[in-house]
C-alpha cells in the first residue's frame, strides 16, 4: 500500500496548478513519478513505517482495549465508550508514531532519483541537527498528526464496533467473513473522509510548506482518492486479523 502513501502525500503538498510539478490526475502522478523517479520512488519513505508499524498498530489496538475497559467505570453508553476509546488510542499511536512520520513525509516528498536521496537514519540526523527533537524537528506536526490519529480511530473503531452489534450475525463463516469485511471497509472510508484535512495539514507541516495566501478550502481533501484506497480495504483487513487472531488467543488460553 506504500505507493498509494507516497501519492496522496505528492499531492497533499502541491502549491496549486502554478506549480511546475503539479500533478493533473492519480494516474499522471503515478507516470510522472515512474518516469522521474523510476519504480523505487513509489517506495520512498519506506523505512520508517516499516520499523514504526509494528508497535503502532500493537498500541493502537492494546489502548482500545484498555481505554474501552477504564471506560467500562463510567456511565457512558456503550457506542460513545467505543469511539471514545478509539479517539484515546488514536491520540496514543500519534504520540509514538509522529517521529517517524516527519522522516517519512520529508523523504516522500523529495522529488530526487531514490538514489540520490539521503537514507531514512541520514535524514532523521538531518532534523535533529536543524531542528532537534522538538516541535521544529523530529516532533514537527505533532498537533496534526494527534488531530488525524485521533479522529480516525474515534471513527474508525466506533462505526465499525456499533454497526457490527447492530447487524445480525451469520451463521455461515463466509457470510460472517464478508460481513465484517463490508463493515470494515465503510468504517476506514468514512474515518478517511472526515480525517484528511488534518492529513493535509501534517504534511503541508512536515513537509515543503505552501505559497502564502494560496490555501483554499478544497485544498485540505487533497489526496483523498489514494487515501481511501489505500486505508479503505487496509482497515478492513486490519480490524478482520485482529478480531480472529484475537478470538484465537482467547480460545487457545481458555483451552489451558
Amino acid at each position: 500500500m506504500h505507493p498509494l502513501d507516497v501519492v496522496k502525500t505528492r499531492f497533499q503538498i502541491q502549491r496549486g496548478k502554478t506549480d511546475p510539478t503539479s500533478y493533473k490526475s492519480l494516474g499522471d502522478c503515478f507516470r510522472t513519478i515512474f518516469q522521474r523517479e523510476g519504480l523505487l520512488g513509489f517506495y520512498k519513505g519506506i523505512l520508517p513505517p516499516v520499523l514504526a508499524e509494528t508497535p503502532k498498530r500493537a498500541v493502537k489496538f492494546f489502548t482500545f482495549e484498555q481505554y474501552k475497559k477504564l471506560l467500562g467505570y463510567a456511565s457512558l453508553p456503550p457506542g460513545l465508550a467505543l469511539a471514545v476509546a478509539g479517539l484515546g488510542s488514536g491520540l496514543t499511536e500519534a504520540v509514538v508514531v509522529n517521529p517517524f512520520e516527519v522522516v517519512k513525509v520529508t523523504l516522500q516528498t523529495n522529488q530526487n532519483a531514490f538514489t540520490e536521496q539521503p537514507s531514512s537514519f541520514v535524514q532523521a540526523q538531518q532534523i535533529i541537527k536543524t531542528g532537534g527533537l522538538g516541535f521544529q524537528g523530529l516532533n514537527k506536526g505533532l498537533t496534526a498528526t494527534l488531530g488525524r490519529h485521533g479522529v480516525f480511530n474515534m471513527v474508525y473503531f466506533g462505526f465499525y464496533f456499533n454497526v457490527k452489534n447492530i447487524l445480525p450475525v451469520n451463521k455461515d463463516p463466509n457470510l460472517e467473513f464478508l460481513r465484517k469485511f463490508g463493515i470494515g471497509l465503510v468504517s476506514g472510508t468514512i474515518a478517511s473522509i472526515i480525517n484528511i484535512p488534518f492529513d493535509v495539514a501534517k504534511s503541508r507541516i512536515q513537509g515543503p510548506q505552501p505559497v502564502p495566501g494560496e490555501i483554499k478550502f478544497l485544498a485540505l481533501y487533497k489526496g483523498l482518492l489514494p487515501k481511501i484506497m489505500r486505508l479503505g480495504p487496509g482497515g478492513a483487513v486490519m480490524l478482520l486479523v485482529y478480531e480472529y487472531v484475537y478470538a484465537w488467543l482467547q480460545d487457545t488460553v481458555n483451552h489451558k
